[in-house]
């Protein structure tokens, strides 16, 4: 603990989480404000907060931005910011609208008339009523009162939290020497409360990919869910495959997949949120709705964990797939694509970094050498705002349409080049994030979390 300065670490967290704490609303002001100032202080917290992103500086996030899709957008508000998919009678356009989102995005992954499934609010929402279901579905087939799931190490935290909210035990399987998931290991871990296995297509922390096959042959003889996780890879994995490139079977082609996640709002262009929760067949996906007839309120129903869903965002991931069409997607994947092999080759150049295993369009770059956090830091120091990583320690790049635009791509391979240079020339000698993501190294997992914990909870304090 005593190489942990907390007040370094609060006082950067401060500067870059809290930075408009000199004005703060205690209470409703008595009279309305007049709507050019609200619009005025809105306008400079813009500003300030868009520049990076718009120049391609950001790590995923914004994963389109151009302005004839955000005018696009505005027009579609106006039509349907009052709607709400909990009133299908009010609104039935949404739940159309739903059913044909649910429609294309399973022709992606080689559904059939079978498949079922709903929009949600992202991807953490998907994962969560993926493992809802499967608890259920398992404990009515197999009895299963003690469920467990068996997650690659490197799952997404949403597994996680679908664990705790569920009271599902967490199974963690290792990783290989490629760091994806090791089929030994997942066949070691699978028992009589097994009730799934999940896969990444990709993952988030280094982009590669599990053995999707593998697992989804060993789900099927074991009789169990096998959770596809392409939140991330959804809408360019399809592309990607197609174009040529190295991407291993991933979707219902595979008869042992029964689920598979896919977000609207990363590589489908759509605003934030929304993702899309797919199921083999309606068996699955009568697990995940909720539906009451009996009760005073009359019927109600929901088919995801909310019940009002704003219309908006439904019409809206709806809206762009039709605009950007199957060959615009394939287009703006290819040049994604090429920008990920542009830089995954020249980090491979450069002396003294690599990537972390053999990714496409979300790069990890770490170093043997160097303190791969401190290089981070000269990253931040230039402007990017990239995602650190452990196990090992990293960090990662998520490319997206921004960082396909002129000169983007070579830059970020000069200031790599220059923040290993800062490195080698101790011109960069400490991170101020660096010690929150190695806390775990340095005190229990337990206690790491609880310091995690209090740090939420001061972001959301007045």
């Amino acid at each position: 603990m005593e190489n942990l300065n907390f007040d370094t670490i609060m006082e950067e967290l401060k500067r870059t989480l809290k930075p408009y704490d000199e004005k703060q609303y205690k209470k409703i002001p008595s009279k309305g404000l007049n709507e050019n100032q609200i619009l005025e202080d809105l306008s400079k917290f813009s500003e300030r907060e868009n520049e990076t992103w718009k120049k391609g500086h950001v790590s995923g996030a914004v994963y389109y931005g151009e302005n004839d899709l955000l005018q696009f957008f505005e027009k579609l508000y106006h039509l349907y910011s009052q709607t709400n998919a909990l009133h299908p009678d009010i609104w039935p356009s949404i739940s159309k609208f739903e059913r044909e989102i649910v429609a294309m995005s399973s022709s992606l992954m080689h559904g059939d008339e079978n498949v079922r499934g709903a929009v949600s609010s992202g991807g953490t929402e998907s994962i969560l009523l993926a493992m809802k279901t499967y608890r259920d579905y398992f404990r009515s087939k197999k009895d299963i009162v003690n469920p467990e799931i068996i997650l690659p190490e490197t799952a997404h935290p949403a597994f996680l939290k679908a664990c705790e909210y569920f009271s599902i035990k967490p199974v963690f399987a290792s990783l290989d020497n490629d760091y994806k998931v090791d089929i030994e290991d997942v066949k070691k871990k699978i028992n009589e409360n097994t009730i799934g296995l999940v896969g990444s297509a990709p993952n988030f922390p280094f982009g590669t990919f599990d053995p999707i096959k593998e697992l989804s042959e060993l789900a099927y003889d074991k009789n169990i869910g096998m959770h596809v996780d392409a939140c991330l890879g959804g809408f360019i994995d399809p592309f990607a495959k197609e174009l040529g490139f190295k991407i291993p079977d991933f979707d219902f082609s595979l008869e042992g997949v029964t689920s598979i996640s896919m977000d609207t709002h990363k590589y489908g262009y759509a605003p934030k949120g929304t993702s899309v929760i797919l199921y083999r067949n309606s068996e699955f996906f009568q697990k995940q709705i909720f539906a009451r007839a009996s009760g005073r309120e009359g019927i109600y129903f929901t088919p995801t964990l909310l019940g009002s869903r704003p219309g908006f965002p439904i019409v809206a991931a709806w809206s762009v797939m039709l605009l950007m069409g199957y060959e615009g997607y394939k287009e703006r994947a290819k040049s994604i694509l090429e920008t990920g092999k542009f830089i995954k080759e020249n980090v491979r150049k450069i002396d003294g970094l690599k990537t972390v295993g053999d990714p496409l369009w979300v790069i990890a770059i770490t170093s043997d050498n160097y303190d791969p956090y401190l290089i981070w830091e000269g990253m931040g120091k230039k402007g990017w705002f990239l995602s650190g990583l452990s196990n090992p320690a990293s960090f990662h790049i998520a490319l997206t349409v921004r960082h396909t635009l002129p000169n983007v791509k070579e830059s970020f391979i000069q200031d790599l080049k220059d923040s290993l240079e800062m490195v080698k020339n101790k011109e960069i000698k400490s991170s101020t994030m660096a010690p929150i993501y190695g806390m775990s190294s340095t005190i229990s997992k337990e206690m790491a979390d609880f310091y995690l914990a209090n740090i939420v909870e001061w972001l959301y304090s007045i």
